[in-house]
């Protein structure tokens, strides 16, 4: 709105100067309403198309389990997807069906196929953000402590960029990365990391591969040189690409995380 009370009132010929202000107060008070959306409005429509999630935590005592994968929401309800988990460092992969249901409010809920974890939380309330781009979740299982998020699963293959990578391990014991990727859009990975393993710090170089599908999946692995060690992980692309959704696929271990620009 570009109208102002002294653009109004060279408009406004009345030989009142008062009655001119008083209708340029009254317009512009008219104006800001209209300029003013309405409050937001969700339902089932609202969550529609492919989003890649993460969540994971506690999964009944001593278990910890982490699940990365990628949810098709189709406007009406059902839901289809896919997830890689770790369970307590036991890697499993699969598909699953579901529903969900969403509120006015843009609070809702989602219901997982058993098949979609297998002894792990199926239901999860979510809340939707980012202007209904995304959404935040939690496990209403109890005994499970499973906290996530989702994003939209969106990509472009072939593109060359540089990741921060943030990696923190939750189980078997103390290790964490955060460094810098650098993918030159044809499979290929080099960069440099810093660490923590066993409270032991210091720097390495990496190098590793990548690869990428035509519905944002992928895999990738690593090399830390003065590690010693090569990590594997399944990806799932969100935000166009510029973020990875990882968790690693090594059976005994667990690390999961993100690469994003």
């Amino acid at each position: 709105m570009y109208c102002t009370a002294k653009s109004l009132s060279i408009q406004t010929q009345a030989p009142n100067g008062k009655k001119t202000l008083l209708l340029a107060v009254a317009f512009l008070f008219v104006t800001v309403l209209a300029a003013v959306p309405s409050s937001a409005t969700c339902s089932n429509a609202t969550l529609k198309g492919t989003y890649g999630y993460s969540h994971g935590r506690v999964g009944g005592e001593p278990a910890v389990k982490y699940v990365v994968g990628q949810i098709t929401a189709d406007g009406t309800g059902n839901l289809t997807g896919l997830w890689t988990m770790s369970d307590t460092g036991a890697i499993s992969t699969g598909t699953f069906t579901g529903t969900y249901s969403i509120s006015k409010d843009c609070t809702g809920s989602l219901t997982f196929s058993s098949e979609a974890v297998t002894d792990g939380p199926t239901k999860f309330n979510i809340v939707l953000d980012d202007g209904n781009k995304g959404f935040q979740m939690i496990a209403t299982k109890e005994n499970y402590d499973q906290p996530g998020f989702a994003l939209p699963g969106t990509c472009v293959l072939g593109k060359e960029e540089v990741l921060a990578l943030n990696l923190a391990t939750l189980y078997p014991g103390l290790e964490s990365l955060v460094g810098q990727l650098t993918l030159n859009g044809k499979g290929t990975i080099t960069g440099i990391v810093s660490y923590s393993v066993a409270l032991d710090t210091g720097t390495a170089n990496v190098t590793g591969t990548y690869t990428e599908k035509a519905d944002c999946t992928g895999t990738m692995q690593i090399k830390a040189s003065a590690l010693d060690v090569t990590l594997n992980f399944n990806t799932v692309a969100v935000n166009d690409g510029d973020e990875l959704l990882l968790i690693e696929t090594d059976n005994g271990r667990l690390l999961p995380g993100t690469a994003q620009q």
